[in-house]
């Protein structure tokens, strides 16, 4: 067969070479722009100027993070029917129900496991296959150990057993005291677009069980009581607080802890800034606790898109929200923040020995936000948002260099300020960090913010995702430690 004097073959390889070079242009003009992306953070990453070697203490709680593919330990069963929520898992077939809950959402979760003899089953049955492995575990000591890379000197308050000790650096000073079984975390990590039975994850993610003894009780706060005033920290961080939901204490007991994690925020001198960083919290009345007996007393809030949502729907509406958007708009996200900044610091007020709130960080899988009081003390907000967003591809990518082979954006070109008469940024690859100023009005009070916009650079194949929102959080404070 012919064509106008061309053969029907020669017309078949002729379209099949223009399309290759076709694709081929796309696929270097988005390398391109993931290299031009990639070399404006790293510009902005470096351009600060931060303490020579920060102080950090953060508690509480240390564990053994053992990683498994989940697929590999849970398998779907048609007796799953509708996904649910547990608030603590206690059978076999309420762990698959729950996974599902929170897989199909690509939600991270967290949850107490109250049937010692499953979730030791399980552990075993993890660590046959030759794919797991083991590390530290617990937020505290994740975050220490990104501080330390990031150049702190850090103090941990951790209780632990000898052999776990060893495997912690030694420029990490270690307070809490001895135990004599560490507290293991069982975490089953999922990659985009993974499918579990009829369910589709819509980005990597992991589900949590534990069955933890110490970290409930935070029980290395005394000893670290005692060590803080020697140190004297420039910045004292809270987190492993979720540990507490769910978990089933004697009357009183939590409470207890809660006023002593009070007292020791409250005791810190007003040098000392306070981070409190979020986590997946379910119980209502833990979250109630957290916005009268430790968020009044922070400067800085972090957390991950669903945390932000769940807190500001606590606040505004009185009720929380399991699982959120895994992706959703910065528009929306920069919403949230702004009213709940407006709603803790008129909270604040109610409280004895408050700090006001002057910072609060969101990071995404599509990018990083952080919201700062102009004229406060956490400075360099530009360079903290371009570090929490090179740090968040480094650590799930396993690797300290970014590789844009490895990467996508799934930022929009653009993205509007506020859902409500926002203003327009496009995204300028050559400067990829969007800062502006706003106003935002507190009854009386006037107050001036500075929000930075970083986009991620997503890694395409995760090397793990536990552990990405403290290393993210972490070295975005660093840079505003000043």
């Amino acid at each position: 067969m012919e064509y106008k004097g061309l053969k029907f073959g020669t017309l078949v390889s002729i379209l099949v070479i223009v399309l290759a070079i076709y694709y081929r242009k796309s696929e270097n003009t988005l390398q391109k722009r993931l290299i031009a992306v990639l070399e404006g953070l790293e510009r902005v990453e470096t351009k600060h100027e931060g303490l020579p070697r920060p102080k950090v203490a953060i508690g509480y709680g240390i564990c053994t993070d053992v990683y498994i593919d989940a697929k590999y330990l849970l398998k779907y069963s048609n007796d799953i029917r509708i996904p649910e929520h547990f608030d603590e898992i206690t059978t076999e077939k309420e762990l698959l129900k729950s996974f599902a809950y929170y897989f199909r959402h690509g939600a991270a979760a967290e949850r107490f496991m109250s049937n010692s003899s499953l979730f030791e089953k399980l552990v075993s049955h993890a660590r046959s296959f030759p794919s797991s492995y083991s590390t530290i575990g617990g937020n505290a000591p994740v975050m220490a150990l990104r501080f330390v890379k990031e150049g702190c000197d850090v103090l941990l308050a951790a209780k632990m057993t000898k052999a776990l000790q060893q495997m912690i650096p030694s420029n990490i000073r270690v307070v809490g005291g001895d135990v004599n079984r560490d507290d293991v975390h069982l975490v089953l990590e999922y990659k985009r677009g993974e499918s579990w039975g009829p369910y589709t994850s819509s980005r990597a993610n992991r589900y949590i069980v534990h069955n933890d003894i110490n970290n409930p009780t935070i029980s290395s706060l005394e000893e670290f009581d005692k060590l803080l005033p020697e140190f004297a920290p420039d910045l004292f961080v809270v987190s492993g607080l979720q540990m507490m939901d769910n978990y089933p204490f004697p009357e009183g007991v939590r409470l207890s802890r809660l006023l002593k994690v009070k007292q020791q925020m409250i005791a810190q001198p007003k040098s000392t800034k306070i981070h409190f960083e979020m986590a997946s919290f379910t119980e209502e009345s833990l979250l109630l606790e957290l916005t009268e007996l430790v968020i009044p007393f922070a400067d800085s809030l972090g957390m991950n898109e669903q945390e932000v949502t769940n807190l500001h729907n606590l606040m505004l509406y009185g009720n929380i929200s399991l699982v959120a958007d895994s992706n959703p708009r910065v528009a929306t996200v920069l919403d949230q923040m702004r009213t709940l900044f407006k709603l803790v610091r008129r909270n604040e007020k109610s409280f004895m020995n408050a700090r006001q709130l002057t910072r609060i960080h969101v990071h995404t899988l599509a990018y990083q936000a952080i919201l700062n009081v102009k004229n406060s003390r956490w400075k360099n907000t530009m360079a903290a948002a371009a570090k929490a967003s090179l740090t968040a591809n480094r650590h799930v990518c396993g690797s300290n260099n970014v590789d844009v082979q490895k990467a996508m954006l799934i930022m929009d070109d653009s993205f509007s300020t506020s859902t409500e008469a926002g203003k327009r940024i496009p995204l300028d690859i050559e400067k990829p960090v969007s800062c502006w100023d706003e106003v935002l009005k507190i009854e009386n009070d006037q107050i001036s913010v500075q929000v930075c916009v970083a986009p991620v650079l997503v890694c395409t194949q995760a090397s793990q995702t536990a552990g990405g929102g403290d290393n993210i959080s972490s070295a975005g404070l660093v840079p505003q430690i000043s």
